[in-house]
C-alpha cells in the first residue's frame, strides 16, 4: 500500500505515544543521500519504579549503546525522520512497516498478529521461533525438551534475524509488484543455495507457512549426505510436499527458477556461484551473507597509491579485500537490473560474517556513471571478480 510519508510516519508516532500497547521499534537501513544517527535503531518498553520508558539500543557498526527514555522524550527525539529508509513498529494488536523507496514514498504493509511486550529492563528479545518448533528440535539447534542447546545459542540468533531481515523484505517486495502474491496455486517460491544443515531452509519455510503464505522451498547443497539428512527431517516433520532438497553444485543446480534466492556464508566463489544462479535465473529477491573472500584478495597485488598505508598491513588488507569484493559483487548485480544495499545481518559479538547483500529484481536500467563506476574500480586494482566471469560482463 502506497501512502504519503508523512502520513505513514504519523501513523507510527501515534502508535509510540500508546505506551500501554507499544511493543517494539526497529529503525534500520539509510535512505537515499541521507546519513542516519546509527546503523540501526532498537527500541523496546521497560518498566523501571513502576513507570514505562522507552528503552533505546542503537548500534555504530562497532559497539551497541543503550539510554532510556520516557515516551514523549524518545517521540521529541524525532528519530522517524532521521532518515532511516525501513521502520516496523510492533503493537499488541499488530504491526506496520514501512519501506522509504529512493523517491521518498512509502510502501505500507500490515499485519494483525498479536504481540507481547516484556517488560523486564533485560528482557530477552521477543522471539519469532519458539524454542520449542519441532523443526529446532529435529536440526539439532533446541535438545529434546525445547531449549535452545547452548552450544547452538548463535545459530538460534542467526536462524532469527535473517527472518527478521527476510520478511519486510519479503512483504516490500510483494507490495511494490516485484513479487507476485503468493497463493496455494503458485505458492512463493524460495531456494537456498548451499543450505548445509537448512537451519535457514526450514526456518522460512515453517515461519512463513505459520504465517499463512503458501511456500515451495528448495534447499540445495553440494553432499548427498546432507540431502538424505535433511530430506529425511521433512519427511518427520510431514513437510515434504513443499520443501525438497537436491545434492548438487550451486553452478550446476538442475533448479531453473526461484522467487527468492538466499545464500549464507557460502564459501569464497560460491557466493558468487549463488549470485550468478540468481542473476541469472531472474531471482526477484536476494539475500546473501558472503563468507571467506580469497579471491581478490589474492589477485591484490599491485597496490595503487595511496592505498599500500593500508595493504602493508595484513589484517587490514583482508578487510579492504572483503569490502572491495562485495562492493564490486554489488555494482555488478546493479548493472544486471537489482536495487541492491548492504545492510548488518547480525551483531559481531555473534559472528564476524555480519554484512548481507539485500538485491531485488527492478529492471531499472543502470546510468553510464555506474558502469564508468565499476570500470574504473576494476582498472585501479587490476582485478578481475569471479561473479564476472560468471556473468561474462
Amino acid at each position: 500500500m502506497d501512502l504519503t510519508l508523512s502520513t505513514a510516519l504519523a501513523e507510527v508516532s501515534a502508535g509510540l505515544e500508546k505506551s500501554e500497547t507499544f511493543v517494539r521499534l526497529v529503525l534500520s537501513g539509510r535512505r537515499r543521500n541521507m546519513k542516519t544517527p546509527a546503523e540501526r535503531i532498537d527500541l523496546k518498553p521497560v518498566l523501571l519504579k513502576s513507570e514505562i520508558k522507552y528503552q533505546l539500543s542503537q548500534s555504530d557498526g562497532r559497539a551497541m549503546t543503550t539510554k532510556n527514555y520516557s515516551p514523549k522524550e524518545f517521540i521529541e527525539l524525532n528519530l522517524l525522520e532521521a532518515g532511516f529508509a525501513n521502520i516496523l513498529l510492533e503493537q499488541k494488536s499488530g504491526s506496520i512497516s514501512i519501506r522509504i523507496t529512493k523517491k521518498g514514498e512509502a510502501l505500507v504493509h500490515r499485519t494483525s498478529d498479536s504481540f507481547e511486550a516484556d517488560l523486564s529492563h533485560d528482557r530477552t528479545k521477543a522471539r519469532l521461533l519458539d524454542a520449542n518448533d519441532p523443526f529446532l528440535i529435529e536440526v539439532g539447534i533446541s535438545d529434546e525438551s525445547g531449549k535452545v542447546k547452548a552450544s547452538k545459542n548463535d545459530k538460534y540468533l542467526q536462524v532469527e534475524e535473517f527472518l527478521r531481515l527476510l520478511v519486510p523484505a519479503l512483504n516490500s517486495a510483494i507490495e511494490a509488484g516485484h513479487i507476485a502474491k503468493p497463493t496455494a496455486v503458485l505458492p512463493l517460491s524460495i531456494v537456498d543455495l548451499g543450505c548445509g544443515h537448512a537451519y535457514l531452509t526450514f526456518a522460512a519455510h515453517q515461519y512463513l507457512t505459520k504465517q499463512g503464505i503458501p511456500v515451495k522451498v528448495v534447499g540445495i547443497d553440494v553432499r548427498e549426505s546432507a540431502r538424505v539428512r535433511n530430506s529425511q527431517i521433512a519427511q518427520k516433520l510431514g513437510i515434504s510436499k513443499s520443501i525438497s532438497f537436491l545434492a548438487e553444485e550451486i553452478s550446476q543446480t538442475t533448479l531453473q527458477s526461484a522467487d527468492v534466492a538466499i545464500a549464507l556464508h557460502a564459501c569464497d566463489t560460491a557466493t558468487d556461484d549463488a549470485i550468478a544462479w540468481a542473476v541469472n535465473t531472474g531471482a526477484k529477491l536476494a539475500l546473501i551473507a558472503p563468507c571467506c573472500h580469497h579471491d581478490i584478495q589474492a589477485q591484490m597485488v599491485d597496490t595503487p597509491e595511496p592505498w599500500q598505508m593500508i595493504t602493508k598491513n595484513g589484517i587490514m588488507k583482508e578487510r579492504l579485500g572483503d569490502l572491495i569484493t562485495d562492493a564490486l559483487r554489488m555494482q555488478i548485480m546493479k548493472l544486471s537490473g537489482y536495487r541492491v544495499e548492504a545492510i548488518e545481518f547480525i551483531g559481531g559479538e555473534h559472528t564476524p560474517r555480519n554484512l548481507m547483500i539485500r538485491a531485488v529484481k527492478t529492471g531499472a536500467i543502470a546510468d553510464l556513471a555506474e558502469q564508468s563506476r565499476y570500470d574504473a574500480m576494476i582498472s585501479l586494482w587490476k582485478v578481475k571478480p569471479a561473479l564476472a566471469a560468471l556473468l561474462n560482463r
